[in-house]
């Protein structure tokens, strides 16, 4: 409960308390008083009865001193004296036996860890803060210890279905062997039947390929996902026989910026401005028909002076077109994997200050660590969710009631 005014006043007053480290001093020593305190109560719980007023009460235990324990805790190290009872039947649930670190460092530790801070960093933190000294190794050590968990989420069951996938990978350096190695972190984001973001899985492997990709998918199936009705990806070379040979009823959008970046790649800069407010009649076209009309407006404006500009939307506009035979709420969601980007911006913020890693291990924890982070923040469903899933009914109907 809080403390009285005046009682604070008579404690200033009590302490001579003049300055911060006074007042850090005086938490500390009343802290260790308070511990104690409590832990000659709870003695006084096993016994029955208080020190010296056993009075008619029937027992042969009795108190056996004192046993010193030296702690660690926010407050520093100290000492304190742990009462004993004759016939050992007490046993502290306050600070339970061998625990000595009471100071939530290693929740401290996973969190400062999560957030991207180096072993040495959080070292430093922990000693300048807490006055805690705690190693470099140990600090992995500590970090370690999520790795159970980062295997069990890697593994977990997922649903049955789920309307959109969005597909994406971020590349590492890796230290391997004392060679510095190129990974990619491969990142799966689905959106559930409900209308929320999930990762679905993080996987550390090898440069990005479609093979690579199939083994993604393949795990998503063995975990449980029976039918994705979208899959929004970038143009990786083999990515859409990888998806079909593992959900073939799935439709695959080609993500429209991705596809705009790398026609403006063969944009002049002074062009780039006007060329990209023109393209902008295609992908915001009301149908399927009317945005080949406007490509074929923007060919015979630019196709002579950017003909490569242009041939990459004729090449791959079967995978960019799905999008066009939606309505707006659907589209909005399907068109761009804006949404991947966004959650591997979130993880550049963490990793940015490590241009090696270690380990693949170590990659992993990092990256699994910033996802809890995100995914807390994950509690709104998407816009007008509802509408968007009536529509999906009707377009898909048992694929998708089948698993609501």
């Amino acid at each position: 409960m809080p403390v009285a005014k005046e009682q604070i006043r008579q404690i200033i007053s009590e302490n001579n308390l003049s300055s911060v480290t006074d007042v850090y001093a005086l938490l500390r020593d009343s802290f260790k008083d308070i511990l104690q305190e409590l832990m000659e109560a709870e003695l006084d719980a096993t016994l029955g009865y208080e020190k010296n007023r056993k009075g008619d009460l029937q027992t042969d235990n009795k108190r056996n001193g004192h046993s010193p324990k030296n702690l660690k805790s926010q407050y520093g190290e100290f000492q304190i004296d742990v009462p004993r009872d004759r016939n050992g039947e007490f046993e502290p649930k306050l600070i339970p036996k061998y625990q000595r670190d009471i100071s939530g460092i290693e929740e401290k530790v996973i969190s400062l860890y999560a957030r991207g801070m180096s072993t040495r960093d959080i070292h430093d933190q922990l000693n300048d803060l807490y006055g805690i000294e705690l190693s470099a190794e140990m600090v992995s050590k500590i970090t370690d210890k999520i790795l159970p968990q980062v295997k069990e989420w890697q593994s977990r069951p997922l649903n049955p279905v789920y309307p959109f996938v969005f597909m994406d990978c971020i590349h590492y350096k890796v230290r391997e062997d004392g060679r510095i190695v190129s990974r990619a972190a491969y990142v799966v984001l689905g959106v559930t039947a409900e209308g929320y973001k999930e990762i679905l899985s993080i996987t550390v492997g090898a440069n990005e390929t479609s093979k690579f990709w199939l083994g993604m998918l393949n795990d998503l199936h063995n975990r449980g996902v029976k039918d994705v009705l979208f899959f929004c990806v970038d143009g990786l070379p083999g990515f859409k026989e990888a998806i079909q040979a593992v959900f073939p009823k799935a439709e695959i959008q080609r993500c429209v910026i991705h596809m705009l970046r790398n026609s403006f790649k063969y944009v002049s800069y002074k062009d780039l401005k006007k060329f990209a407010s023109d393209f902008k009649a295609v992908y915001n076209a009301p149908n399927e028909s009317a945005a080949l009309s406007e490509l074929e407006n923007i060919k015979e404006m630019w196709g002579k002076k950017y003909p490569y500009a242009i041939s990459n939307w004729e090449n791959n506009w079967e995978d960019v077109s799905s999008f066009f035979q939606f309505p707006d709420d659907i589209r909005r969601i399907m068109y761009t994997t804006n949404i991947i980007e966004g959650l591997n911006r979130q993880y550049r913020k963490v990793t940015k200050t490590k241009s090696v890693f270690p380990s693949d291990t170590s990659l992993e924890k990092m990256l699994y660590l910033a996802s809890q982070n995100v995914t807390k923040k994950w509690t709104q469903r998407y816009r007008n969710w509802d509408q968007v899933l009536n529509q999906l009914i009707v377009l898909y109907g048992e694929r998708l009631t089948e698993y609501l």
